[in-house]
């Protein structure tokens, strides 16, 4: 069983959940202690130390479900269409496996491993033969329906089934033989072509699985990868949750491009003159690359959200993006503005990303159900916290432009960028709508480094992988 733990994890890496080796070290302790004995229990217990995701729990149900419970539903399965078909009870069909396996002694048959598995139903000896042969066969490089029978075809081989057949074929056709007149005798010649073609199904049954466990990654990786091109306006209660996990991804992995990109800077520009001068005591062979040294500059964030209702989906995921980062920066200040401005650093330094997110759209740091005013909101930023703009500091403006045909003071902007060391302006409107009606887009363009529009994941990422190369 430790091995199909192991497998069973492997399983979920593959399908993109993330299982550390600690945890596996905690499922093996939790496992000792729960049993094997309980299927629901051993699942839940699987589910508590290997899933950290609520996101990633459909796809540890459903993988859960294809490795533990695929083939061995259809070995029951098969045991009860048996059954119903010989009209038996399962009493009378247990009866019928002991005196085959007794007219199997007397006759002195000597039976294959399979074939024993198969004619004593040893559901669990039947699936280890099968999963080896899987294995030989290479069935977990299934990535298409059509190649079901190629792989079943190698299963098929692997295990001999020329052989088994041939074996079974013999004992039915004796039974067949001795049992013209013996009823018995022929329920047990029936029984046996049933496991012969139950074989060929389970195979086939085996492959399907190996197939439906590449399509749970599949199936994923398209809904995702629909999720990355649907706009932050349009997104469900469930499609939020899944994108809270994906931006927090991002996050990630930017951080750690960053990570690279710093530790590089640190080491500095080749110097030439200290190479060449420490080289003379090796014969003039540079042996050893001197560097120039850098003074590590940490730099700074100031973020300026529009929080308005249309485009509060929009700066949740933001909002979000920009909390998962704040440990690549020495400081990162956070505002929030519809018409007026206010802070929340404060907050999101001391609460939960999410909950601090839901207290800042909420109302309670500023009127969110007043009307745009990015002026205003701008012009109070100039006129209380300019002073936390210097040439380390970046400048990162998220919002929609839409100034409800207010006073535009754009010329806030070009203050701030004639001291910030770049402003970055993230627009969730299509780009083909800027400076249209009340959009002031037009006017504060001039003025960023960087303009972008970004109102879905697949925007969110290539701003990302600019942020890395600014």
């Amino acid at each position: 069983m430790d091995r199909r733990i192991i497998e069973f994890t492997d399983l979920l890496r593959q399908n993109g959940v993330r299982v550390s080796f600690a945890e596996s070290i905690d499922t093996f302790r939790a496992l000792d202690l729960v049993g094997l004995a309980e299927r629901d229990v051993m699942k839940d217990t699987l589910r508590a130390t290997l899933v950290k995701r609520a996101t990633d729990f459909a796809t540890f149900d459903r993988l859960f479900d294809l490795y533990f419970s695929g083939i061995g539903e259809t070995m029951k399965q098969a045991e009860q269409d048996t059954m119903q078909a010989m009209d038996l009870t399962p009493q009378e069909y247990q009866r019928l496996l002991e005196e085959l396996a007794e007219w199997l002694k007397k006759q002195g048959i000597e039976t294959s491993e399979l074939a024993r598995a198969l004619l004593e139903q040893d559901s669990g000896r039947l699936e280890q033969l099968l999963r080896e042969a899987a294995d030989q066969a290479g069935a977990q490089r299934i990535e298409r329906s059509f190649q079901e029978g190629q792989y079943a075809h190698g299963m098929q081989e692997a295990l001999g089934l020329g052989d088994v057949s041939r074996e079974l074929q013999a004992i039915s056709a004796q039974l067949s033989g001795e049992g013209e007149q013996d009823p018995t005798r022929q329920g047990m010649a029936r029984f046996v072509d049933r496991r012969l073609q139950e074989l060929q199904e389970l195979i086939r049954s085996m492959v399907r699985a190996e197939l439906e466990k590449k399509d749970v990654a599949q199936q994923d990786a398209a809904r995702m990868q629909a999720l990355a091109e649907k706009s932050f306006y349009y997104l469900s209660e469930d499609e939020m949750r899944r994108m809270k996990e994906a931006v927090t991804r991002l996050a990630q992995r930017l951080r750690n491009a960053l990570a690279v990109k710093r530790k590089a800077m640190r080491r500095g520009k080749l110097d030439v003159k200290d190479t060449l001068r420490g080289s003379l005591q090796y014969g003039g062979v540079p042996f050893k690359i001197h560097y120039e040294r850098r003074k590590r500059i940490k730099p700074q964030v100031v973020v300026l959200c529009d929080v308005s209702d249309s485009v509060r989906n929009v700066s949740r995921f933001m909002l979000q993006f920009v909390y998962s980062l704040q440990d690549l920066y020495s400081k990162v200040r956070s505002f929030i503005f519809v018409s007026d401005l206010g802070e929340i650093t404060k907050l999101f330094e001391e609460s939960e990303v999410h909950q601090a997110i839901d207290q800042a759209i909420r109302g309670n740091v500023i009127n969110v159900y007043a009307h745009s005013d990015f002026g205003k909101a701008f012009r109070q930023f100039h006129s209380e916290h300019l002073s936390a703009i210097t040439r380390h500091t970046t400048v990162i403006v998220l919002g929609d432009a839409r100034n409800n045909y207010n006073v535009a003071h754009e010329w806030v902007l070009r203050e701030i960028r004639q001291r910030a060391k770049q402003v970055i302006w993230l627009n969730p409107e299509n780009r083909m709508t800027w400076g249209f009606g009340d959009s002031e887009m037009d006017r504060y363009e001039p003025f960023c480094d960087l303009v972008a529009e970004c109102r879905n994941l697949n925007q969110l990422y290539d701003v990302a992988d600019r942020l890395v190369l600014t």
